[in-house]
């Protein structure tokens, strides 16, 4: 394996030289990274939503929430169910759970609405002959939407925030 090297290196210094810098990682130039970090999240409404603002808490703010959050983020949920697979005997065999997550980031000193959108998750999954068994099949479906959303919103903030402090401002 000592030929992976040779793949490796130049594969990296392209990466380097094209100005790639990576979401996840951590960077002493502060920008867009840092602003997530300075975000403070509303609670949301239901389990679900609890569910979701933890995800976003432990994907946004790692080390903790600022004591002096910049951006306030607000999210508001909606979920359905649509039955997608019917047998003859009209019994639902198969379902989608859809979820709907707007969000609204603002600007805490302001109030000014700095970025809003929604995303949407759609999550199948089977519906059994054990009631049990089709309660923690949507049970599931949900985690993996409300996991999907809270990934999808942070990588959107994200982009804003590298988007407007690549644009050469200090703050939004």
């Amino acid at each position: 394996m000592w030929w992976s090297r040779f793949i490796f290196l130049p594969a990296f210094f392209l990466l380097v030289a094209c100005g790639f810098q990576p979401l996840y990682g951590t960077s002493d130039t502060g920008g867009g990274r840092d602003a997530l970090a300075h975000t403070q999240i509303k609670p949301i409404a239901d389990r679900s939503g609890q569910q979701l603002r933890n995800h976003l808490l432990d994907l946004m703010t790692p080390r903790g929430q600022s004591p002096t959050p910049l951006y306030t983020l607000a999210v508001s949920l909606s979920e359905s169910t649509n039955h997608i697979a019917v047998r003859k005997t009209a019994l639902a065999t198969r379902a989608n759970f859809n979820l709907t997550a707007s969000f609204i980031l603002t600007d805490t000193a302001t109030g000014r609405v700095l970025y809003g959108d929604k995303t949407q998750v759609l999550s199948g999954y089977n519906i059994l002959i054990s009631d049990f068994a089709t309660l923690q099949s949507v049970k599931d479906a949900r985690a993996r939407a409300l996991r999907e959303a809270a990934e999808q919103i942070r990588v959107r903030l994200g982009v804003f925030f590298d988007q407007h402090y690549n644009s050469g401002s200090a703050a939004p």
